[in-house]
């Protein structure tokens, strides 16, 4: 076991603030999460010159230092030695995290918890709906006509597929009050029955209601005297949210006063029955009214001001991204495609991934090392496809320049579209693929914006990152020094690994395992094989920034098919993390491999996992260690992405070489580590 220096933990403690200013600190198998009483005094620059740290960020009111595995419990066991603290659970930091949230952080991360979930079908009803608007929009194929109409043949596929897409939109409040009654902490069966309920096919559809006013034949319920409208809320978001919120806090509180012998007779039948009454009479009617007026408000807003509309949420989307303010929006594109027929925000978020991703490819040919030109490509082609997070954390946001242009650009973009008020039919895939959502008749000018978010944020950083290398070559020269040297001079004293391959550092020389037999040194090379069936992918395409910036070491990433894992070699378990979401397996030469399933998976306290050994335990390759459940995972809204790290620190490894692709349990190589037998 590796001595932990006690001044360095020392370090940590007054780096973040000091003990005072940590109400609460727990850990996970890679980093320590601190609840802080005053973020600002955090000292970013300490923690960056701390040998034991590998990386720092904040996350929904967590402050988190990335130790990396098997260090972080001796840190976390000295730091509370230091402090005299008291052990706290994860629990524990993210409540007191949570407390520490304004009202509009708390009311941003419950809508995010809410509409992540049900994404998928959300964006599979786009990319299908996307595909209904090629078969049947006209000008797209045939001047004047559609395709359907040329070819009469589709017309029953095309019904198909649009009736396949547009049922998620139709029972929308069904999705939103499964997950809201979840996140309320209710039933969420009885979430789905009060989503039913709101779309019922006896009432007349939100979407006739404008028309059925206008000609005054909108069906009433006389409740004694009392009218009441019996209309839908299909595509509406507010009444089902709140309706679920009354709903839970209902059902709860009937929970804690029935007896356990006649719960199922009275708590649902009134919970649902109360909340009904209270949807159809006053949640209902004020909150459809709501959500109107603030549509109605945004568009007029847009339709007033459009450029400066365009400049700000096209220009600043990716900021929108970091703080995670981003998710609240969905809510908002849902709402403008149920009362408005379509959305003008969703094409310019669309346009704002391309340019994360353009800006981060542009680094392909300003970096010089071949670890960080791969994960330039990896992290753009991510973004192209919409999701950001890699390119943002892992390139754009380390260097800064590289992000500032991805915002001018978008921010161009998104001034050309709010003027042409671009629309989208449906929230599908943001990046390349988002111009399914786009109605046909708007391709033009939104694919005149996807030019501009390719070609300006990818020539602005290009230009700007070479005359920055050229700049620090130059001061190298001038120093009389390595041009590694030069950059880290030029730093404030952190040892930036991507400004040093900036500079034009090569990297270390590869160790080929030929070579290593026959110099007759101690050396090995594993060939491993993956533990988990499905598709390796690149580190920088895992969507938290201490694994995609290999802040805990190199690596690679399973998305899995299938909720298993398997021993990739003999060897034994050097540690089972007790909520089992992670295992560190260590081979017969000593080398340690983290195998983590998901993301923040830790928050579900073991739930949906298996394991089949315990630390310590004998492996051999191939053996089951721990199997999970994916629904159950995907279900709390966690991605199901796995790393697999080498952890830094393992003096032994010279080389680690990825290779992504198919990956079959067992049988598809996915990492080859070249090392020496450890210690």
């Amino acid at each position: 076991m590796v001595k932990i220096d006690r001044a360095k933990v020392e370090q940590i403690v007054q780096a973040v603030g000091g003990r005072d200013n940590i109400e609460a600190a727990s850990h996970c198998v890679t980093r320590l999460r601190f609840a802080l009483a005053d973020e600002s005094k955090v000292d970013a620059k300490a923690l960056d010159q701390n040998d034991l740290v590998k990386g720092q960020f904040s996350s929904q009111g967590q402050f988190q230092v990335v130790i990396g595995p098997g260090l972080v419990d001796q840190v976390y066991e000295e730091m509370i030695q230091i402090t005299g603290g008291t052990r706290a659970s994860k629990d524990d930091v993210k409540d007191l995290a949570g407390k520490k949230q304004n009202p509009i952080q708390r009311a941003i991360k419950t809508l995010a918890d809410i509409f992540i979930p049900i994404l998928p079908a959300i964006v599979m009803a786009g990319l299908l709906l996307g595909v209904n608007n090629i078969l049947t929009g006209a000008d797209i194929f045939y001047e004047g006509q559609s395709l359907i109409e040329v070819h009469p043949q589709w017309t029953d596929v095309a019904s198909m597929i649009n009736l396949i897409a547009s049922t998620a939109f139709t029972f929308l409040p069904v999705l939103i009050g499964w997950s809201a009654a979840r996140q309320f902490g209710g039933s969420p069966l009885l979430g789905i029955v009060l989503g039913l309920i709101l779309v019922n096919p006896g009432l007349m559809s939100a979407y006739d209601y404008a028309k059925a006013k206008l000609e005054g034949t909108v069906p009433v319920w006389n409740l004694f005297g009392l009218e009441v409208q019996s209309i839908g809320y299909q595509g509406q978001v507010l009444p089902v949210l709140v309706s679920a919120y009354i709903l839970a806090k209902l059902e709860r509180f009937l929970n804690k006063r029935v007896h356990d012998s006649i719960k199922l007779l009275v708590v649902a039948p009134v919970a649902l029955l109360v909340t009904g009454f209270l949807a159809f009479i006053l949640v209902g009617p004020v909150t459809f009214a709501i959500g109107n007026m603030l549509t109605s408000g945004l568009v007029s807003i847009f339709n007033s001001f459009a450029a400066l509309g365009g400049l700000i949420y096209g220009g600043l989307y990716a900021v929108l991204v970091i703080t995670g303010m981003h998710h609240t929006f969905l809510a908002v594109d849902v709402q403008l495609i149920g009362s408005e027929g379509g959305t003008f925000l969703w094409p310019m978020l669309a346009l704002s991934n391309i340019a994360q991703g353009a800006a981060a490819l542009a680094m392909l040919f300003v970096y010089q090392e071949q670890k960080s030109k791969g994960l330039a490509v990896t992290s753009s082609v991510s973004a192209f496809l919409g999701v950001t997070e890699p390119a943002i954390f892992g390139v754009n946001l380390r260097l800064r320049y590289p992000f500032i242009f991805g915002l001018i650009g978008s921010g161009i973009a998104g001034i050309l579209l709010a003027v042409n008020n671009v629309l989208a039919s449906s929230i599908g895939v943001g990046g390349i693929p988002g111009f399914l959502s786009i109605f046909p008749n708007q391709w033009g000018v939104f694919f005149l914006g996807m030019a501009i978010v390719l070609i300006v944020p990818f020539t602005g950083t290009l230009l700007y990152g070479r005359v920055q290398m050229a700049r620090l070559r130059k001061k190298a020269a001038a120093e009389d020094c390595e041009p590694q040297e030069a950059v880290l001079m030029n730093t404030d004293g952190k040892q930036d690994e991507e400004r040093a391959s900036a500079s034009g550092t090569s990297a270390p020389p590869v160790t080929h395992p030929d070579d290593a037999e026959t110099a007759g040194d101690n050396s090995f090379m594993l060939e491993m094989t993956s533990p988990l069936s499905g598709r390796a992918v690149n580190l920088s395409q895992v969507p938290d920034p201490a694994f995609a910036e290999k802040q805990m070491g190199q690596g690679i990433a399973i998305i899995p098919a299938e909720g298993k894992v398997y021993a990739p070699f003999d060897g034994t378990v050097a540690h089972l993390i007790k909520s089992k979401h992670a295992l560190i397996l260590q081979n017969e030469e000593g080398l340690q491999v983290l195998i983590h399933v998901g993301i923040n998976t830790v928050s579900l306290k073991g739930r949906p996992f298996t394991a089949h050994v315990e630390t310590g335990a004998s492996i051999s390759k191939g053996q089951l260690l721990l199997e999970f459940d994916m629904d159950v995972i995907q279900s709390a809204g966690l991605p199901i992405i796995t790393p697999i790290i080498i952890p830094d620190g393992q003096e032994q490894i010279n080389n680690v070489e990825e290779l992504p692709g198919e990956a079959i349990q067992g049988e598809s190589t996915i990492l080859r580590i070249a090392y020496t037998q450890g210690t």
